[in-house]
Parts: structure tokens; C-alpha cells; sequence
């Protein structure tokens, strides 16, 4: 996959975006984004259970084991500085998205990324699909998702299931 460009907002001010596969050896970088990001707008809705079961799911450990396993990560990153993630598993399913809160932009363009990498992979592919927390469900809709279910917790994590076509 070639790196694609854009250019989301800090602050108002324009910065070009690197969009790539992960490469390997970066999944600590990626945990703490995703970790950064989860404790302060996810994390306060769970309980101390799902605060930890999410914790086991998205480590270093857990997130290099899951790589390439019918499914993928990709990162956007601006020079050194790494402002969101995507990992895909199944071909079909949303497993994390994660952006750093200043960035504006970024994780539209994951997912549309991310969809074509999914069309790529799997040609007959109808729809999409994401467990979101309650915090990211108003970013998902703006996106296309619709749920397709009620709220639900399941050990501690609480998500509402919701998809979205590809085509």
C-alpha cells in the first residue's frame, strides 16, 4: 500500500498526513496512543472490569499476535508523531480506531482506507462493522454506521454493535 496524504487540523493549522500499513516492532507506539486516548474519553464510562479486559485485548502482546491474522493495522502518522490507528480483523470488522483528540480528519480517513484495503481483501464484501464505545458513537454515525443493536456489555466492556455499507 502506497502512503496517502491529507491534511487534517491542529489547531487550525494544516499538517500532511502519512497513511501506512504498521510495520512490525511498532506495536508499543500504537498501545500507547490507543491507551492515551482510551483512559481519557473511554475508560471513565467502564467499570474497573472492562477498563481491564480492554487492557488485555489491546496490549504490545496481544495486538503483534493478532497482526496478519485475517486482518490488518494501519497508522497515520505526522513526521514522528503518531495521531491515529485502525485495526481491521476478520477482513470486515472494526476492532480499534483510535486518533489522537487534535487531529482532525484522521480517522475518516482510516476507515475509508481501511474499507478499500477490506474490498481489496474480501471483493464481495457488503458492509462493515464496529462495536463502538458510548463516547465514539456520534464519530462512527458522522461516518455512515448506523446500529444495528442495543447497547450491550460484555465483561465490563460496554459498546454498541453498528455497521455501515461499503459500497
Amino acid at each position: 500500500m502506497q502512503k496517502k496524504e491529507s491534511e487534517p487540523r491542529i489547531g487550525g493549522i494544516a499538517m500532511v498526513t502519512a497513511y501506512r500499513f504498521m510495520r512490525k516492532g511498532e506495536e508499543t507506539r500504537i498501545c500507547a496512543l490507543v491507551k492515551k486516548v482510551f483512559d481519557e474519553f473511554v475508560a471513565p464510562d467502564y467499570s474497573d472490569e472492562g477498563v481491564g479486559e480492554f487492557y488485555t485485548f489491546a496490549n504490545t502482546e496481544a495486538i503483534a499476535a493478532r497482526a496478519g491474522e485475517n486482518g490488518f493495522i494501519m497508522v497515520a502518522e505526522d513526521g514522528d508523531d503518531l495521531t491515529g490507528m485502525i485495526e481491521i480483523v476478520r477482513g470486515d470488522h472494526i476492532s480499534l480506531l483510535f486518533v489522537d483528540r487534535r487531529c482532525e480528519g484522521i480517522g475518516k480517513t482510516l476507515v475509508a482506507m481501511a474499507v478499500d484495503e477490506c474490498l481489496r481483501i474480501k471483493p464481495e464484501l457488503k458492509s462493515i462493522t464496529v462495536n463502538s464505545s458510548p463516547f465514539a458513537v456520534p464519530a462512527y454515525e458522522k461516518m455512515g454506521f448506523r446500529a444495528v443493536g442495543p447497547f450491550r456489555e460484555v465483561n465490563g466492556i460496554i459498546f454498541i454493535p453498528m455497521e455501515r455499507p461499503v459500497d
